[in-house]
This record gives C-alpha cells, sequence and structure tokens, in this order.
C-alpha cells in the first residue's frame, strides 16, 4: 500500500527535506501527491483530492494545522493525521484531534517510518470497522410544505395509490407522496406484498384476514394490521396470494 500524502508546512525547505525522508520509506511507501505552505491551501486540496495522510506543521500563516486537524474531525473519510513541527507543546492538543502521531523535527528517517505504519494501521483498521458496520436504514424521502423528512421503509406499514399520489401509512400518521406502487412493488419484493391495484402492504405487519363490508371497495375481504384501527381491502385476484403469506407466518 502507498499512501497518498499531503505534506503541509509554510517552509519550502522543510517540505523538500520532508520529500527526501519519503523516498526512503517502503513499508509502507507514501506518494507525496500536493503540498501546501498555508493552511487554508492545505484545506483546499483536502476537500479535492482523496488522501490517505497528511503531514502536517502547527504554526503557518493564517490557519494553522490545528484548525486543519479540527475540521478534518467531522469527515468520516477523512486522511490519517501525522504532525510534524518543531515544538513538542501542542502533542495532548494533537491527540486530542485524533492525530495517529506527532513528530518533533528535525525528523529521523526510523520514526517517520514508524508513522507511516501506524497511519496505514489507521486506516485499516478503519475501514474494517466501516465494512462491518450494519447498513444504515432504508428511508423514504417525504417532501411537504417545502420541508423533507426521512421515513424508515421499516415503519411503513402501507401504501395506498390515491390519484396521483401514495398514501404512506405509519403507526402514528399518513404522509403524501409523490410516486407509483410499482416502483416499491419492483424495488422492495420481500417488504410489500401487492393486495389491492390500488395498495401495497407491508408483510411483516399483517396480522389477521377476514371478511369485510365496505362497499364496493372491499370486495369482502380486508387485511387487520399492526398498529392501525383501519383495514386494507384485499382483492379478489389477490386473495390466493394474501392466504399464502398468512399460511408461511403461522
Amino acid at each position: 500500500m502507498s499512501l497518498k500524502t499531503l505534506i503541509v508546512d509554510d517552509e519550502a525547505l522543510a517540505r523538500s527535506r520532508m520529500r527526501t525522508l519519503l523516498r526512503d520509506c517502503t513499508s509502507p511507501a507514501a506518494e507525496v501527491v500536493a503540498e501546501a505552505s498555508q493552511g487554508a491551501e492545505a484545506q483546499q486540496h483536502l476537500a479535492a483530492m482523496d488522501l490517505d495522510l497528511v503531514l502536517l506543521d502547527v504554526h503557518m500563516p493564517g490557519v494553522d494545522g490545528i484548525e486543519v486537524a479540527r475540521a478534518l474531525r467531522s469527515r468520516p473519510d477523512a486522511p490519517a493525521v501525522v504532525f510534524v513541527t518543531a515544538h513538542a507543546t501542542h502533542a495532548v492538543t494533537a491527540f486530542e484531534l485524533d492525530a495517529v502521531d506527532y513528530l518533533t523535527k528535525p525528523v529521523r528517517a526510523e520514526r517517520l517510518q514508524q508513522a507511516l505504519q501506524k497511519a496505514e494501521r489507521f486506516l485499516k483498521e478503519r475501514r474494517a470497522l466501516q465494512a462491518a458496520a450494519p447498513a444504515a436504514p432504508e428511508t423514504v424521502l417525504i417532501q411537504d410544505r417545502g420541508r423533507a423528512e426521512r421515513v424508515p421503509l421499516s415503519e411503513v406499514l402501507y401504501l395506498k395509490s390515491e390519484y396521483k399520489y401514495l398514501t404512506v401509512r405509519t403507526a402514528t400518521r399518513s404522509h403524501i407522496l409523490d410516486g407509483s406502487l410499482n416502483e416499491f412493488e419492483e424495488r422492495y419484493p420481500n417488504r410489500f406484498l401487492r393486495v389491492h391495484r390500488n395498495a401495497l402492504v407491508a408483510r411483516s405487519a399483517i396480522r389477521a384476514l377476514e371478511k369485510y363490508d365496505d362497499g364496493e371497495d372491499a370486495e369482502g375481504w380486508a387485511l387487520r394490521l399492526d398498529a392501525i384501527p383501519e383495514p386494507v381491502a384485499v382483492s379478489r385476484r389477490q386473495l390466493a396470494a394474501v392466504r399464502e403469506v398468512l399460511k408461511e407466518t403461522r
């Protein structure tokens, strides 16, 4: 693994020396992809490039290294940070900002290699944790009167097509969504079941199938769902599929 590296130091000679030292580092190696002489310039590179490592001086004109590192903390994909400075006084602050190492000038080659190894280990551990983390729950984006709200798909009990919109029903309220039942049926076949030409229900919410008389739309059968009082009509065409699902869940 070769670490894509940004060198940040206001002294050109210090940057040149760091490049020379990095050429001798092999396990891991470091590829210098950019340099910056100021914190603001470093932030531009960090915003535009996919980097593995930042070798960061503390004292610079304008935005200093501490500010650069602090801004990186909110990024889940932030590069590893190694401070390289002539002053040992900021070590505590550096580690509070999650720096993986703190080097004081003049930097020795073997000490720099150790810092690169720490950076590589940090990046590998973070990737492993991110890969093992549970996926974010799927949501339905509801936009209403200028505000947007994400409703977890797991909370949706049924979707009903009414006029040009969908009613999205949860246990606590109904939302209006611009979309089609076909989209949800095709994308989430294991989550939703078609029970009527105008309705999908969450398979996990089905409680009971019962005779129901509510005029022509009900067609004689309806589903009772968890957490809500109103039934959902089942068409004769979908009745066999509904009974099959009920049989599987018993």
